[in-house]
């Protein structure tokens, strides 16, 4: 029986790779999405045509009840889930820490970090040996803005994926004895529409002379080191944070 992993914004950029990849290596994948049933749907068509199995459920991760649902069309659907990519995660327009808004605030933490923190819960229950489960794999996609801080961008979004990496290394010690490993990818700049999304369609492009690569990377690139982290060749690797940042 094919492993069960859920993909959290499943449905675009480093999900979708992820999702598309990890299909291809074996894994039963539920892609995750919040609004763009398409996109979800064109991912769930491109596995299953490569005869793979994968299904799309929506849910918006910063709402409990509908993670808590989620969770339980994945136990129906898919059976015990052994693998969790965290990786839905918002930015924002470009501003200074002293003209965000606590609404701005809510936002960015509710989805990037408690978010992540109760779809791991809900895994942890799972996949846990103290909980009857075989044990599994988390990946929290971080960033290297947890390390560089956003200076002028997004102080928030920095701060958010920060906690993100402690919160990686502290869970990782947590359920180290229990069959799980918990590892965290750091993106740098990065090809996709996440930076549309935060009002800089052209961002990878005008950042990559900054990149020592001098390139900007690849969804696929960083999926890559996703699901290595999320597979047996990784197996003594837990709490680690992989930066795949092009040398940033």
């Amino acid at each position: 029986m094919n492993p069960t992993l859920l993909i959290t914004g499943g449905s675009r950029g480093i999900g979708a790779a992820t999702a598309l990849l990890a299909a291809q290596r074996g894994y039963a994948v539920a892609v995750n999405y919040n609004a763009n049933a398409l996109a979800a749907d064109e991912v769930v068509r491109q596995i299953r045509a490569s005869g793979g199995t994968a299904i799309a459920l929506q849910a918006d991760v910063a709402d409990e009840a509908q993670v808590l649902a989620m969770f339980e069309q994945i136990d129906a659907k898919l059976g015990r889930l052994s693998a969790l990519v965290n990786n839905a995660g918002v930015v924002d327009v470009a501003a200074r820490v002293d003209e965000m808004s606590v609404a701005r605030l809510r936002r960015m933490f509710d989805i990037n970090l408690v978010g992540s923190f109760v779809c791991a819960r809900e895994a942890v229950k799972r996949m846990s040996t103290r909980h009857g489960g075989g044990g599994g794999a988390i990946v929290n996609v971080s960033s290297i803005a947890a390390k560089l801080g956003g200076a002028g961008q997004y102080v928030d979004y920095a701060a958010s994926k920060g906690a993100i990496d402690t919160f990686t290394v502290g869970l990782a010690k947590e359920v180290a004895l229990e069959g799980i490993r918990v590892n965290a990818v750091r993106p740098g700049i990065i090809e996709t529409d996440i930076h549309a999304s935060g009002g800089q369609p052209d961002r990878a492009r005008q950042m990559a002379p900054l990149v020592p690569i001098a390139r900007a990377g690849s969804a696929q690139e960083v999926a890559q080191a996703i699901v290595w982290l999320l597979s047996d060749d990784s197996s003594y690797t837990t709490g680690t944070l992989l930066d795949v940042a092009g040398g940033r």
